[in-house]
């Protein structure tokens, strides 16, 4: 969560560009950073043409003919700062940096898998392995939590509110390239959550990639019994609201982004293995749990209160942007 939104006046008149391929899960990252900044940033979308799509980022560099801008306009007068994610967003980054003579600060989110040295700022969560001076680790990704976000958003939903204490708050996500959600799957923890309302609330939300069989299960086996909400995707996603009022959160193990938000929150998080996985996204889970962010959830287990520090590393990246432009003395 970022604990603390910036203000600074010589920040104001900062010009900004978030560069992304148009994917929430990037583009928020971006945006996240903005808010913290406390500018407001022009957004715009690139798409790679071919070849270029197919080829190694080393041969895009800063090459305006590698992307397309959908329909957004990349030409001076250039931005004082750039916030990029997404491999797409490269090449029009570096193009900017290049075409700027360096004075644009181009920030890189996500690993780009070429030289961070090519960038002014590279963000990098602690499971992908790029390092250096200008490589700001991160513990998880980016996000837009804060706690003036959650307050507002439950205020929202006084059908949450209601709901007696102790609350869980469950994100279930979908289908990913790393992991899968079957219904046997969703039907295990359909009667895990049935277990848990007999001590606790529960408040449930899908997600996009959530398949509708398995929504339908969740529906058939819980949408009927006290004291359990379900969103079922039909009006405001009361997400961060229940972020908000949980006590517990449990989370499935897809999804970087949510499980990130979910820690940021300060509260005890258990996460809910699916099937599959991948090097990257099991490292990354892994270390949450050594570190002490996670714990598993397993069968018949009996749930515990924890406290760790929860990461603030929007924050700490949107300082380490203010440090850069001080230096460069653009603020």
């Amino acid at each position: 969560m970022i604990k603390k939104i910036i203000h600074n006046k010589n920040l104001e008149q900062t010009s900004c560009w978030i560069i992304t391929e148009g994917m929430a899960g990037t583009e928020n990252q971006c945006i996240g950073i903005a808010e913290a900044l406390n500018i407001a940033p022009i957004i715009k979308h690139v798409k790679l043409r071919f070849p270029w799509k197919q080829l190694t980022p080393y041969l895009r560099i800063g090459q305006k003919w590698a992307f397309s801008n959908e329909g957004d306009s990349f030409s001076a007068p250039w931005p004082d700062l750039v916030l990029a994610s997404g491999r797409k967003s490269i090449p029009a980054a570096l193009y900017i940096k290049q075409a700027s003579k360096n004075k644009t600060l181009v920030v890189q989110v996500q690993d780009p898998r070429i030289s961070p040295n090519l960038f002014d700022i590279v963000v990098v969560p602690q499971h992908d392995p790029a390092r250096g001076d200008n490589v700001v680790n991160t513990i998880g990704s980016l996000h837009r939590v804060t706690v003036e976000k959650l307050t507002s958003e439950a205020e929202k939903f006084q059908n949450l509110q209601q709901l007696p204490a102790p609350r869980i708050a469950v994100l279930i996500g979908g289908n990913s390239k790393a992991h899968t959600i079957t219904i046997e799957r969703t039907e295990e923890i359909a009667e895990q959550l049935k277990a848990f309302a007999e001590k606790y609330s529960i408040m449930i939300t899908v997600s996009r990639r959530t398949p509708t069989d398995c929504l339908k299960v969740l529906q058939e086996k819980l949408s009927n019994l006290p004291n359990i909400f379900l969103w079922n995707g039909e009006g405001d996603n009361p997400y961060f609201a229940m972020l908000g009022l949980a006590d517990i959160v449990f989370v499935t193990e897809d999804s970087v982004s949510m499980t990130s938000e979910a820690i940021s929150t300060g509260k005890p998080v258990y996460t809910i293995a699916l099937d599959g996985g991948a090097l990257r996204i099991n490292k990354f889970h892994q270390l949450l749990h050594e570190q002490g962010y996670t714990r598993r959830l397993n069968k018949n287990m009996e749930l515990k209160q924890w406290q760790y520090t929860p990461p603030h590393d929007t924050l700490m990246v949107a300082n380490r942007i203010i440090d850069l432009l001080k230096e460069r003395g653009q603020i």
